[in-house]
């Protein structure tokens, strides 16, 4: 089967101080997507950003550039609704940090939102097997979550092996440590 690859940058890649225009670049450069990292300081010790400042930069940028929404936060269920009002296109919430991932599934589907589902490189992709029929995008990280600047974990990749031969149809994003040679290992899984 022939695979599709899309880049969705990080955000938090670029100069913060330059947001939206920076925003703007990624995707005169062909980014097909933004990557948009929350982390809450308690499921991951790092803090980013919440959805005032999302939406502010949905009104600088305007409604196309997708903005896909990692959210590294504890309980992602209470902040569904914010992100979806403040204009996200997809909530991508960790496994791990739900007690109840299909209530929080059908949750974001409600709220007009696409469902992406994470796994943390000690998460077995079984453990995301039950819920792959329900969500559009897994996303398999390829570095612990919460810090930039890791080196790619190429012992993730049978993961992203497993859930193409399973699940064929769903979109799959390896997240952290990409650069030009992880990308060549990725396209080759």
């Amino acid at each position: 089967m022939a695979y599709t690859a899309k880049v969705g940058p990080s955000i938090l890649s670029t100069d913060l101080s330059q947001l939206a225009r920076e925003c703007e670049r990624m995707m005169e450069c062909g980014a097909d997507y933004l990557h948009l990292d929350v982390m809450d300081g308690h499921f991951v010790p790092n803090i980013t950003f919440g959805h005032p400042m999302v939406q502010c930069l949905r009104n600088a940028v305007g409604p196309h550039p997708f903005f896909d929404m990692h959210m590294m936060v504890s309980r992602p269920e209470q902040w569904v609704t914010p992100m979806a009002a403040a204009g996200a296109n997809q909530y991508t919430f960790h496994l791990e940090a739900s007690t109840n991932p299909g209530h929080l599934i059908r949750l974001i589907r409600e709220s007009g939102m696409k469902v992406g589902l994470a796994i943390k490189p000690g998460t077995t992709v079984e453990e995301l097997a039950p819920w792959a029929g329900q969500i559009d995008m897994a996303l398999v990280m390829t570095v612990e979550p919460g810090f930039g600047g890791q080196a790619f974990m190429e012992d993730m990749m049978p993961k992203v092996s497993w859930l193409r031969s399973q699940f064929p149809s769903l979109d799959i994003e390896v997240d952290g440590g990409v650069g030009p040679d992880s990308i060549h290992r990725c396209a080759e899984v």
